[in-house]
């Protein structure tokens, strides 16, 4: 295998802690998602002996074959777009479902949590471009969808995640980054965790505020 993990790791780490250097944040501020969807279990595995601790997975069965096959010894959240009919897998598989964007999706977590006797934590995924290919609520919908959240009895929601358009100069997202931040503090307490940044664009994410960055490429390198 050609792939230096240990170094892509560490290459990313230096430039989180760089890009939190000039936003005078503190470096332990950020956490790493390793986006690990179509990376092979093995190729995971030496991921997460180089120090990955938070692998981010969007299709369920794809996860739940590597869940049985590494285990728990990560954690493991959800980051793809979530259909209600999978959300009692997504409850027992995940620790964090990044992507919730609707009352009705949320009170089928909440149910399918309830009968797992937990709570589960999620965020609640933004749509601030308007593409309707990118799942999300609106920036105008936001504060009422996590209100309403609040009140289920079985859900934790902990922040905002969004997913800029995609640029080829990670400057032209840092608006969507900027307007994700303040939209968190809009809304105040409970809300922690900003999950925005990915690998073309992460250091702006966390000028910015991200506190989860989801990189996959600049550690796995390019998908086939």
């Amino acid at each position: 295998m050609d792939l230096d993990l240990t170094a892509n790791l560490s290459s990313i780490r230096d430039r989180v802690a760089a890009a939190c250097l000039r936003a005078e944040r503190d470096p332990g501020q950020v956490r790493l998602v390793a986006v690990s969807k179509t990376v092979p279990v093995e190729i995971v595995q030496a991921g997460i002996e180089a120090g990955l601790s938070i692998l981010g997975e969007n299709y369920i069965q794809e996860a739940q074959a590597k869940i049985e096959a590494l285990g728990r010894r990560v954690q493991w959240h959800f980051i793809g777009r979530l259909q209600t009919n999978k959300a009692k897998y997504a409850v027992r598989l995940f620790d964090l479902i990044h992507s919730v964007d609707s009352v009705r999706l949320a009170e089928e977590v909440n149910k399918r949590a309830g009968q797992e006797g937990r709570r589960q934590p999620v965020l609640v995924q933004v749509n601030l471009s308007g593409e309707e290919t990118k799942g999300g609520v609106s920036s105008e919908e936001t504060a009422d969808l996590v209100h309403r959240i609040m009140a289920l009895s079985h859900l934790e929601v902990r922040g905002l995640m969004t997913m800029p358009p995609f640029f080829d100069q990670p400057e032209k997202a840092r608006p969507y980054f900027i307007a994700l931040r303040k939209l968190k503090e809009k809304i105040g307490p409970p809300l922690t965790e900003l999950s925005m940044g990915m690998s073309g664009d992460f250091e702006t994410a966390v000028e910015e505020g991200a506190t989860l960055v989801r990189i996959g490429t600049a550690i796995f390198g390019a998908r086939k």
